[in-house]
């Protein structure tokens, strides 16, 4: 009997790892988050910073930065009466970014056409879809 639930044990974190890395790739899933992330590759930015760059309400600004912080993406320093944002891991989403780059790159429009995740997709994931 301990050897069935032994086995179990690396499927259970296989899926622990996999449910983590589909809640870290929602938190690309928005192309406003994304700019984001690209635009703090550069380095840091005040809030304002990016909502003059997005052109977007600093609440939605604000809440994009604060799901990336969330998922451990980003992190704030206060300076003044401003909130300045950085990447906290800028190497590795580099990574993570080209090789997206790439991907797509060899897949052309494939995945804008998905019927279920597309451009024009029927279906968004939430968090809650997620399974734990």
């Amino acid at each position: 009997m301990q050897r069935a639930s032994a086995n179990r044990l690396p499927a259970a974190r296989a899926q622990e790892g996999l449910s983590a890395a589909a809640c870290l790739f929602h938190g690309f899933s928005d192309p406003s988050r994304l700019v984001i992330l690209q635009h703090l590759t550069s380095g840091e930015h005040r809030v304002v910073d990016l909502v003059e760059h997005l052109g977007l309400a600093q609440s939605t600004v604000s809440k994009h930065l604060a799901c990336l912080r969330d998922c451990g993406l980003v992190c704030s320093r206060a300076e003044g009466r401003a909130s300045v944002f950085r990447l906290t891991h800028p190497e590795a989403l580099l990574d993570v970014l080209a090789a997206a780059e790439r991907l797509l790159g060899l897949t052309g429009d494939a995945v804008t056409l998905c019927p279920t995740f597309g451009v024009n997709g029927t279906a968004t994931l939430s968090a809650t879809d997620v399974p734990a």
